[in-house]
This record gives structure tokens, sequence and C-alpha cells, in this order.
């Protein structure tokens, strides 16, 4: 994987927003996840991949140095070992290296040692994801659902510390409360000072002297928790809600992840959408389109009575302007748009045919244009 390019892994380009990069990782979960493909080892390896390439992208400190060094991380022999990439970045070779104090700042300035740097910050946590299936009046209309999702919070009898009463704890004497710790390593440019996260506290500062009753010690709990979730008017069948801060709880002290709904619309019997316009494709028997009626048609605020008029043509379009679907973010709607599409009967009584040569025999055949050009051209070849 250290040769891969997790953006070509993940479908996305250098520049892409935070979000996008999610997202991109979302689709492709879904697509490889091995609960959906048990057995398959090419889908296990993907999942893999994909989930490597998300980790890297998705932590601004890795994706700084993966940018510009190739590697996730500032660890000495992931970055030696990229060669030109990692030499060319922090200058070796032009005269400035002056040993230990530079490799110690070359270090310091890639975050204080990657993870280790941020072993007390504040870490979110995960994201919930769950799907929601709207009805299409539900989604043309907008709504309000109420849904059920298990989630961890902060433990509310220790507040998130683990220990009871919120108190029983004292500082890490190996850290010093900072979580974090020097540690040294041989290379082969002298030894190296690095700062990871303190083993003996496990980077958070604090060692427990009694643990929280309520949570055992983790600083969170599992709760059923009722959300409601208002549904914008318009929203399009796999478009997703983000709600901040209704995930689960941080292990780390930071804000809570979100909660992230996928959205599915159920299809409309006639309707079909598309952007904001809704496309009808209307069949009328051609007695209709030849001497001309009035047709209903479904909208989204009922039923709309279409007038065709006489000698109407086979796929004739009309628009019926604003009667469509509102947009997400203005007070503007879409336009319905209704396809003719001519019938003809598929059997014919011998009196019904009689009546229709008599008809034949009074309409001129000049009337039918493009069959007049088309015999006409056509005499070159009758010959």
């Amino acid at each position: 994987m250290a040769d891969r390019n997790y953006y070509d892994i993940l479908g996305v380009s250098k520049t892409a927003s935070a979000d996008e990069i999610k997202s991109a990782y979302r689709k492709l979960a879904k697509q490889y996840h091995p609960d959906l493909h048990p057995n398959d080892e090419e889908c296990a390896k993907r999942f893999k991949e994909v989930a490597e390439a998300y980790e890297v992208l998705s932590d601004p400190q890795k994706k700084s140095n993966y940018d510009q060094f190739g590697s996730a991380t500032n660890n000495p022999n992931d970055f030696f070992g990229r060669g030109g990439a990692g030499f060319g970045g922090a200058n070796f070779g032009n005269g400035s290296f002056s040993g230990f104090e530079d490799i110690f700042n070359i270090f310091s300035s890639f975050g204080g040692g990657g993870r280790g740097e941020s072993a007390t910050a504040q870490i979110p946590g995960d994201d919930i994801e769950i799907s929601l299936d709207l009805s299409f009046e539900e989604a043309v209309f907008g709504c309000e659902k109420t849904i059920k999702i298990n989630k961890t919070e902060k433990c509310s009898s220790c507040n998130g510390t683990g220990a009871k009463n919120g108190t029983a704890y004292e500082t890490c004497s190996e850290c010093h409360g900072s979580g974090k710790v020097r540690y040294a390593q041989d290379t082969i440019f002298g030894r190296v000072v690095n700062v990871g996260p303190c083993k003996k506290c496990n980077g958070t500062g604090k060692i427990t002297k009694e643990k929280c009753s309520e949570c055992k010690g983790s600083g969170n709990k599992k709760v059923a928790k009722e959300v409601k979730i208002k549904i914008p008017a318009g929203i399009d069948n796999n478009q997703v809600i983000t709600m901040r801060g209704q995930g689960n709880a941080s292990t780390r002290n930071g804000p809570a992840g979100d909660l992230v709904i996928d959205v599915t619309v159920e299809k409309h019997d006639l309707l079909v959408r598309d952007g904001f316009d809704l496309l009808l494709d209307l069949p009328i028997p051609f007695t209709t389109a030849y001497l001309g009626g009035v047709v209903k048609i479904p909208t989204t605020k009922g039923v709309y009575e279409l007038t065709i008029p006489a000698l109407t043509q086979p796929n004739t379009v009309f628009r019926l302007k604003g009667k469509g679907i509102k947009n997400l973010n203005r007070e503007v709607y879409g336009d319905i748009i209704v396809t003719v599409r001519v019938e003809m009967p598929k059997q014919v009584g011998k009196k019904e045919k009689e009546m229709m040569e008599k008809i034949e025999q009074e309409i001129s055949q000049n009337s039918y244009q493009k069959n007049k050009t088309y015999l006409d051209k056509m005499k070159k070849f009758d010959k």
C-alpha cells in the first residue's frame, strides 16, 4: 500500500474537500464491504485499501505529511525510506543540515511527531450512518421524522472522565498530565527524538484511581435515543442529510460525530423526477390527437386538466411552468414536462374501418406534409 496513490484509491482529486473525501469513502466502503461480499478476497482487499486511504486523507496532519512527503506520519523509517521525497522537503544536501537540533526541529514541524503530538488533541467521535425511506410526497413537500438510534454518549455520572464521581483520578506521573512523552530512536543520522502518546495513561494524561460504576471507566455509555429529523421540501433520492454532533461521543474529549442520513425516495406511479422538473409520458388515443380534447394529469398539488389541441402531433411537448418540485435552497419550482405519445388501436371493427375509409377520402393528401415529401423523393427510385 505504500506505493499506492490514496487519491486514486478514493477516486478524488488532490484538491478535494473534506466532505468530498468523506462522501467518496462512504460510497466505496458500501460497495466493497465484506459483509456484502463474503469470501471475496478482492473486495476485502479493496475495502482495506479504501479504509487506509480515508484514514490518511481525513486527518489534516496525515494528509499534509502525505501530500508533502509521501508518508502519512513522520516516523523516521517512513520518512527516510522514501528517499527524494523526504530529503527534498527537509532541505537535506543543501548545507543547511547541522545535526541533532535540525533533526528534532524537522520532526517537530510536522506536528510534533504525527499522532504523538496530537495524543491529547480532541478527536471527534464516530459518525452514525442510517438509511431513511421517504414516500414521493414526503420528499416533495418535506416532513418531520422521528427515528430511534443506538449511540454512545458522554457518561453523565463521571462527565466523561471514566473515574468515579468524575474526580477519582490523578495526574499521570510519566507525562505529568500532558498525555505525551518524548522517545529517542537511533537512525543513520544519529539519535532522533520523537513525541508520542504516553503508554502509561494511553495519552489521556490521567490515571484512574477508581472506575465509574456507570460506564465501567470508559467515559461513555450506550444509550437508545429518539431523534427528530426535519426533511426539507425538494430532497431527492440518494441525497444525504447530516446532523452535526448527533453521532457517537468522542473518546478523546472531542466533539461528537455526526448523524448521516442516506435518503431513499419511493418512485411515483406516473411521474419521473429530473432534478426539480417532473417528466410525464402521456399516452392519448389517436382520435384525441386528431380532434383535440382535455386530459387529466397528476401534479404535486392535485389533478390538472391539460387541453390537447386538435391535430396534435406525436411527441409534442407541453411544459407546465412552476408545477414541479421546490428548489431545496430557494422558493423556486421546477416544471412538469408532458410528452404526448399518440396511441393507435390494436384492432378495428368493420363499421369503424368503413368510417375511417370515408374520412381518408375527405382528407387531402397534401395535409400530410412529411408523407408528401417522402413520396416526392421516392419518385426517382420508383421507375
